[in-house]
């Protein structure tokens, strides 16, 4: 079953809007530092080796896991030419930590749970920027653990699309980002008035062996679908 999830853009578009500066980040390490266990001896006849030169590896640029076990940050795009400090930063040198992440759910401590044990969250990466007075954009890589079952990243982007539009949602526009299989860009064409002024937003949603991506983008002007699109394009290219 798809997650719900409900993206509240509240802190990033009201800053965005009002010129609020506040957040705050907290992070937590785990450590397990514990001598291996000896195992004992295995009995066994000796097997006969196979003879003969063995597979070349795969280069770097044939390897996926090669991206995506190094530091995941490199793979987000970098922020435009003379675009500045988004006003709320959501992460902390890079990375969002999963406390952060649960609460853009709609039931948070729920999610916190899920996350951690059913979905296996790995890390997210995460950047923003600002550019002029209200535009502000937000680019997410999600990935997760690798299990038997395997489709986490596929789910998270899933419910990512089913959320940016409903059924009964007529004032949002969505297309597929080329190359992506089912990614999704959408734009909402109704202003969120809820904080005292009409904030309009963008999202994108795509996966990729075993990262989500996810894209935000919010202004006081409405935003057109090159610009989602275009960011959709450029960030899955680097995966």
């Amino acid at each position: 079953m798809a997650r719900r999830r409900r993206r509240t853009p509240a802190l990033i578009a009201g800053a965005a809007v009002l010129g609020v500066v506040a957040g705050a980040c907290v992070g937590y390490l785990v450590q397990a530092d514990r001598a291996p266990t000896a195992l004992p001896s295995l009995s066994q006849p000796s097997l006969a080796q196979a003879k003969g030169a063995g597979p070349e590896p795969l280069s770097a640029a044939q390897d996926r896991k090669v991206k995506t076990d190094g530091d995941l940050r490199k793979l987000l795009l970098r922020k435009p030419a003379g675009a500045r400090k988004a006003l709320i930063e959501v992460g902390n040198d890079g990375w969002m930590d999963l406390a952060a992440y649960a609460e853009e759910f709609q039931s948070p401590d729920n999610a916190f749970r899920r996350l951690a044990r059913e979905d296996e969250l790995r890390r997210v990466a995460v950047v923003d920027w600002r550019e002029g007075s209200t535009y502000t954009a937000e680019i997410r890589l999600v990935q997760y653990r690798e299990t038997e079952r395997g489709t986490q990243a596929a789910d998270d982007a899933g419910a990512g699309n089913d959320n940016a539009q409903p059924p009964d949602d007529h004032t949002t526009d969505g297309w597929p980002i080329p190359g992506t299989g089912d990614g999704m860009a959408y734009v909402h064409h109704k202003p969120d008035t809820s904080y005292g002024v009409g904030v309009y937003s963008a999202e994108a949603h795509a996966w990729r062996g075993d990262i989500a991506m996810e894209i935000w983008i919010y202004d006081t002007k409405p935003i057109p679908k090159a610009k989602v699109m275009d960011l959709a394009k450029r960030q899955m290219e680097q995966l």
